[in-house]
Parts: C-alpha cells; sequence; structure tokens
C-alpha cells in the first residue's frame, strides 16, 4: 500500500457520512449543467410549456445512486412521499414529479446526446486546472459487473420452454396462432463471405492468388473488434466507439482463487489517474471483450479529450501485455509498466526480465535511462568485482534502447526496485471499482441497453463530482489553517 500525493484533512469516508443536506450541496455545487439545459431545451416555443425540472432531475438519477436506489419507479415512489427527499434533489412545491416515462425519455436523451460523458470530461478538465489531477501515472483495469436480467437469462429461457413442453394445448388456439405469426420467419442472413477454408494440398499459381483475394476479401468484411489487436491501431476512435458491442454477454474469468468461473453480464473498463484516485475516462463493454481491446480505446480517447495531459507512465497487470499496446502508449510519450507474461525461455545472457546476466549467472544492476535516445544503462553486479573473467569476459557496461523491442524492455527496468514501487500504484484502480461497487451502485446491474450504459455513467459521474468535491473543501480547510 503506498500513500497518495497529499495527505488527506477530510477523508473519503468522512464526505459520504456527512448529512445529506450538507453532503449533496457540496457534490452538487461542482456540477454545471447549463451545457444540459442547453442541448435539452425546445427547440421552440410552439406547443406544451415545459413543466418538469429537468435539473433536478439529474439531481435526482445521481442521488439514486450514492442512496443505492437501483429501480426509477422506486425512485419516483420516494419522490412522492418523501418531502425531505425532494427538497434534497432540488424539486420546489410547484413543480410535478415526473413519471417513470419521463425519466425513461431522459435517460435515452442523455445517452443520444453523450451528455454525461461531456460533464465528466469537464469535471475532469476542472480538477486539472485546479491541479487536482496531474496524469503522471495512469492505471488501466476492467471489473465485471453481474446482469440480472431474468427476461433473457438461460435459466428463464429454459423454465419458459419447459413449460411450453409440459402443457402444449393450455393456451387457446387463436392464442397459439397469433405466437406463430408474431415468430420470425427467419433468421437474418449474413452477407459478409464466410472464412475460407482449402484442402490440403499444394496449390497452382492461379489457385494461389484467388485465395489470396478470397482472405483479402474476408479479413475488410471483418468489424473492428473481430481483428488481431494490431489492425485495431489504424482505426479512429470514433470509429471503435460506434463498433463497440455493448450487449450482456457471458465470459469466463479466474476469481481470486484461480478457479475458472463464469460470468454474464458487462465489463466496466477505467482509465485512472493513479496519484489522485480520479477517473479520466471510463467504457462500458459487453463482458466477453479483451481488456487490451478496451485499453485501445481509452488510450486513443485520452489525448482527444485532455490534450494537455502530460502522461509519463501507464500501469497496467498482465492483462495488458501485448506488443500493439505497448506501441499505443510509447506512441502517446509515456512508458508501459506492464509485467510480462513468458510465452518462451529468454535467450542466452537475458533473465526472466531481460536484464543482461554475465557469465557466472549474476544479474546487471540497472542504473539510469536516458530519455533523450531512450536508453537503459547497467552496470555490472556487485558479485563480479573479484571475479577472474572481469577484464575480458565480462562486460562492465550495457546499454539497450527500448526502441530494440518495447515490450521486453521498459522504462524503468522490469525487475528493479523502481519499477516495483511504480507498480503499486496500480492498486488505486482497485480501490476506485470498490468505491465504485461500495458506495455508487455499480455493484451489479438489473438494466439492459441504454439503462446499463447510462447507469454506469452516472456512477463514474457522481464518484468524481464526490471525489473534487472532497479535495475542494481539504483546500479550503488547508487555506484556512495558513491564514489562522
Amino acid at each position: 500500500m503506498y500513500s497518495i500525493r497529499q495527505e488527506e484533512l477530510f477523508s473519503f469516508e468522512d464526505l459520504l457520512l456527512m448529512r445529506p443536506e450538507d453532503k449533496y450541496s457540496q457534490i452538487f455545487e461542482h456540477l454545471n449543467l447549463a451545457p444540459v439545459l442547453h442541448a435539452l431545451g425546445k427547440k421552440n416555443n410552439r406547443g406544451r410549456p415545459e413543466e418538469l425540472n429537468v435539473p433536478a432531475m439529474i439531481y435526482s438519477l445521481l442521488i439514486a445512486k450514492m442512496e443505492g436506489i437501483e429501480f426509477v419507479s422506486a425512485l419516483v415512489r420516494r419522490l412522492r412521499f418523501s418531502e425531505e427527499f425532494r427538497v434534497q434533489c432540488r424539486f420546489t412545491g410547484s413543480n410535478r414529479i415526473p413519471s417513470e416515462a419521463s425519466y425513461s425519455r431522459l435517460i435515452h436523451v442523455l445517452e443520444q446526446t453523450g451528455m454525461l460523458e461531456d460533464l465528466q470530461d469537464t469535471l475532469v478538465l476542472s480538477a486539472l486546472e485546479e491541479e487536482f489531477v496531474t496524469g503522471m501515472h495512469l492505471a488501466l483495469d476492467s471489473s465485471i459487473v453481474e446482469a440480472w436480467d431474468s427476461l433473457f437469462s438461460e435459466a428463464a429461457s429454459k423454465r419458459r420452454a419447459a413449460r411450453r413442453a409440459k402443457k402444449p394445448s393450455d393456451a387457446p388456439v387463436a392464442q397459439q396462432l397469433q405466437l406463430e405469426l408474431t415468430e420470425p420467419e427467419s433468421e437474418p442472413v449474413d452477407e459478409r463471405p464466410k472464412k475460407p477454408v482449402y484442402p490440403p494440398g499444394r496449390p497452382s499459381a492461379e489457385e494461389k492468388e484467388r485465395r489470396r483475394k478470397e482472405r483479402e476479401a474476408y479479413e475488410e468484411s471483418l468489424g473492428p473488434f473481430e481483428k488481431t489487436i494490431e489492425q485495431m491501431l489504424p482505426y479512429t476512435y470514433d470509429e471503435l466507439l460506434a463498433a463497440l458491442p455493448r450487449h450482456a454477454a457471458r465470459c469466463d474469468k479466474k476469481n481470486a482463487k484461480g478457479r475458472l468461473t463464469s460470468y454474464y453480464g458487462f465489463k466496466a473498463n477505467l482509465l485512472v489517474d493513479a496519484d489522485c484516485q480520479y477517473i479520466l475516462s471510463g467504457l462500458w463493454s459487453s463482458a466477453n471483450l479483451n481488456d487490451q481491446r478496451m485499453a485501445v480505446i481509452l488510450l486513443k480517447g485520452l489525448l482527444l479529450k485532455f490534450p494537455r495531459l502530460n502522461v509519463k507512465h501507464v500501469l497496467g497487470d498482465k492483462g495488458y501485455d501485448s506488443a500493439a499496446i505497448y506501441q499505443l502508449i510509447h506512441s502517446l510519450g509515456a512508458y508501459p509498466t506492464i509485467p510480462m507474461i513468458h510465452h518462451k525461455e529468454p535467450p542466452k545472457g537475458m533473465n526472466s526480465d531481460y536484464n543482461p546476466v554475465c557469465s557466472q549467472g549474476h544479474t546487471y544492476r540497472y542504473d539510469s535511462f536516458d530519455a533523450k535516445y531512450e536508453t537503459l544503462k547497467y552496470t555490472q553486479p556487485s558479485q563480479c568485482k573479484d571475479c577472474p573473467l572481469s577484464g575480458s569476459g565480462c562486460q562492465k557496461v550495457f546499454k539497450i534502447r527500448i526502441q530494440t523491442d518495447l515490450r521486453k524492455h521498459t522504462y524503468p527496468a522490469r525487475g528493479s526496485e523502481s519499477f516495483t514501487e511504480l507498480y503499486k500504484k496500480r492498486t488505486a484502480v482497485e480501490r476506485v471499482f470498490a468505491y465504485l461497487k461500495e458506495y455508487f451502485g455499480m455493484k451489479r446491474t438489473r438494466h439492459r441497453g441504454v439503462r446499463a450504459r447510462v447507469d454506469f455513467q452516472l456512477s463514474t459521474l457522481a464518484y468524481n463530482l464526490s471525489k473534487f468535491a472532497l479535495d475542494k473543501l481539504n483546500q479550503r480547510l488547508r487555506n484556512s489553517q495558513q491564514v489562522a
């Protein structure tokens, strides 16, 4: 465990334990809803006047995440029967309590316009201006969010099929005919070329050319998430975001005990500042997507959203160990801090961390890094001082450019104390996930489609708002202590 950048006078838990009136006034003070109201405003003055308090509806959705209210129906019920809760959400006495349909329309509009993501980016930019966020060390990670979707779950489908097989004649004939008419006549036809399969044997020159064209046509028909990680890099951030699968899916993942466990749901992917634990960017995706594919989108969108960010290191676990990820991080002007998965034995003269080793098996000591030439410097180990081969058989200094292989050679060098200490900061993203699941309603979701994605955005926005309010409160306390 490491200590964060500055000592907190007022902790995150203290903020969450405050009285609701004080807590929400501190948090919503820093939420600027003017762009949202402008985007959601009526385009003309004709028609029925607006009766809904849209800012209060957005406040109530954020408070619902902090209060653990999972359903809109429960939120509307509490607004109707609790005057204190209506005041906390900033509804006035003349405001009409929104219905579930009104909330549903608001959620769809927020998803279509992307306003929640814009509010998130604006808040991070404010934290950058206040110097709460440095952006030097970023941490990547993902977490499974299980979906309790009983309507489309596998178990429910089996139960419905068993009931139909058990009592086929209970339903009226007209109802059975109606069910048959409403069923789709045929499945949608996939017009893309199928993966070519060829018989064994040596083809002729003409056959080779024909097969090459077939393979190229098949690869061109694949979407971004059906291609390899390397082939995803030329796509833009908007193209990848448009093709991102966001439906509930089943995936297999090892749990904390190393056992393979099956999950059904979604995956939350976060890019977090490891020094201050702000969420810089987040993505909601299907659970069966590879973490490396999600890292490509997060890193591509980083500089588009925050061009002034000066990233020095990007930290991730072994799941992000891919040559394409190293290449993308290096193109951002940063250095990856990722443990390596060993697919084969290292070459002679190198250890498992790809550090030089002398003829007697002693590892050279990592000394320094030359940023101009991006070169790692290793010096002779202390065990080799009295070695008889030190004059001729062993080299005193090794210099290795990280460009020779970005995956094998990183800054700081793997196996060094500086790499170990830097990698400890990666636990910041795990703490953020713990806060989101414990206090901001991201432990599970009973929704699907648009609502599930908006739930995720509301959770991350509520977390960042709370973090920004906490930093502002601590800043005022420090200033008052200095004046006193």
